[in-house]
């Protein structure tokens, strides 16, 4: 007696007779274009994101004015020369608690690529990104991209990516829209984003 699977497979089967084999349906997107570090800019910015351009001799000098004085949770393996003295740093080794994480002023993080068409950040707890808690909890996400992170294209951006990894895709600050399009900001990640594009 066959199987309730095999069984409904083959009701399946015979329901559809013989049909033509499947239409193969092309894949070929466009996947590079003429995306460019000011489009990225732009495209983020449309989001309510605030965006600084700096050259690399620049960038520690930037995140000390932008979180000088404030508790700001860190990635473990987050660059060294990033760690300025002028921040209370909250590392994350050994793993913080959601109350530290929450307590804290923000975080700060690196990222696995960025897209240029759609002003997305994509994080995918790769080097200098850390868990994913860290960027959803904190009110506040001061994010370092590299100018080599950006690709033009959605279809570039993910052959960058590995699937099996925890990717999230970060347009903005967080936000979200009742029925009457009244919009929260803050619900289910930081409610302000600024993003660092560092032109190397």
């Amino acid at each position: 007696m066959a199987d309730a699977r095999t069984e409904v497979l083959a009701r399946i089967r015979k329901a559809l007779g013989d049909r033509p084999s499947p239409v193969v349906v092309p894949r070929e997107y466009h996947r590079t274009g003429p995306g460019s570090l000011d489009l990225f800019a732009e495209r983020v910015a449309d989001y309510r994101a605030t965006v600084h351009q700096v050259a690399p001799d620049g960038l520690v000098d930037l995140i000390t004015s932008l979180l000088a004085g404030r508790r700001i949770v860190a990635p473990a393996d987050l660059p060294p020369d990033w760690l300025v003295d002028q921040v209370t740093w909250l590392t994350d080794s050994p793993p913080l608690t959601v109350e530290d994480l929450d307590g804290s002023d923000g975080v700060l993080t690196g990222c696995a690529v960025a897209i240029a068409d759609t002003g997305t950040i994509v994080l995918d707890a790769g080097v200098a990104q850390g868990r994913r808690v860290l960027t959803l909890l904190p009110d506040y996400h001061l994010c370092v991209v590299r100018a080599s992170q950006v690709a033009a294209t959605v279809p570039e951006a993910l052959a960058r990516l590995d699937a099996v990894r925890p990717l999230t895709f970060i347009s903005g600050p967080s936000a979200t829209s009742d029925i009457e399009l009244s919009r929260v900001e803050g619900v289910h990640g930081p409610r302000t984003l600024e993003v660092v594009i560092l032109r190397d």
